[in-house]
């Protein structure tokens, strides 16, 4: 196992099981985490040992993340327990808050315990932005439209995570639920001042979260930059909102990212704004050029703190492996409830 400290960058590989290049690519210093899609899975045990040879790589091991938030975005599918779109949620709060919280709990503990067990560490989850009915790219994945009942569900569904032993990553800082356009084919622009955003940053101010993903949106009362690319707004996420952990880019090869340049400019820019960990996937030809001519201008302390904050992410605890988990009656509980949502 190769020692060596876990670097900004977050890359993808194209197939179930790793070629030589993903492995050299993984062993970079620049790489500290993995982010695994569909096209990565033909099934439980192929991913348990694909995760499997990805943690034998390097000491710390790399970070292996997924966007499996529920609903149309669920990135596994055949063994796992289907899982809600949010919004089920937030309309069950509707009419039964005590009901709707105490599903979210358990959407959120199936949801990690599964990943957990087949050996992926984070989910990038929960979508904290609220659904004004505009945006076609959030749309149900938004828990509600009210900042109050999205932190509530939130908070705790992450305790469903925490209880299986996952961080929670909220997303899309500020919001990205109030503009239109998707920021993977498109670059939205928010209009609204920093005052009329504050309903939208709520919930950051109310949640205890693991780490954070700027939105590929800009906000051009505040900065002219994308929220990713920001100074302005990765210094008011730490010093106004007071969140201390780790900060991910959204995927840089998305054309919300485009406004910053080349691929080695968005991942310079958004290292140079603050953000720990850096995502570039969907480009293994854009992985490669960075990986080749990327030189960032690295500060002793800041990396220190940096490194500090994406170890946190790695679950500390065993996972309960999948026998265990058909063994436990409080985990069969919450999958029945997490499927009769989804019914």
């Amino acid at each position: 196992m190769k020692p060596m400290p876990l670097g900004p960058l977050v890359i993808d590989i194209a197939g179930t099981a790793l070629t030589d290049l993903d492995r050299e690519r993984l062993c970079h210093p620049l790489v500290g985490g993995i982010i695994l899609f569909s096209r990565n899975f033909s099934g439980v045990a192929q991913l348990e040992s694909l995760t499997a040879d990805i943690r034998a790589l390097r000491n710390p091991r790399l970070l292996i993340a997924v966007d499996h938030e529920g609903g149309r975005v669920q990135r596994f599918r055949a063994g796992f327990t289907r899982l809600p779109a949010m919004r089920v949620l937030g309309d069950l709060w509707e009419k039964d808050p005590a009901a709707a919280r105490e599903k979210a709990r358990q959407v959120g503990y199936v949801l990690a315990a599964e990943l957990r067990a087949r050996g992926v560490d984070l989910s990038f989850t929960p979508v904290l932005d609220l659904d004004y009915g505009c945006s076609t790219v959030i749309g149900n994945r938004a828990f509600h439209r009210r900042p109050e009942v999205v932190a509530e569900l939130a908070g705790k569904l992450i305790e469903g995570l925490r209880q299986a032993g996952m961080a929670a990553c909220g997303k899309h800082f500020p919001g990205h639920g109030h503009v239109e356009a998707d920021s993977h084919v498109a670059i939205p622009v928010d209009l609204r001042s920093l005052g009329d955003l504050q309903e939208d940053i709520a919930p950051y101010r109310q949640l205890v979260l693991d780490a954070v993903m700027p939105a590929h949106v800009t906000y051009p009362a505040v900065d002219g930059k994308t929220a990713g690319f920001s100074n302005r707004w990765v210094d008011y996420l730490r010093n106004d909102v007071k969140f201390d952990g780790a900060i991910f880019s959204d995927d840089l090869s998305m054309e919300g990212a485009s406004v910053a340049g080349g691929v080695v400019e968005r991942v310079d820019a958004a290292y140079r704004a603050g953000c720990d960990m850096l995502l570039l996937c969907n480009a293994p030809d854009a992985a490669g050029e960075v990986l080749e001519k990327w030189r960032p201008d690295i500060d002793p302390a800041r990396e220190a703190v940096r490194r500090r904050r994406i170890e946190k992410l790695l679950p500390m605890e065993p996972a309960i492996p999948w026998g265990g988990l058909l063994a436990d009656p409080g985990y069969l509980a919450a999958v029945r409830t997490t499927s009769d949502l989804v019914a």
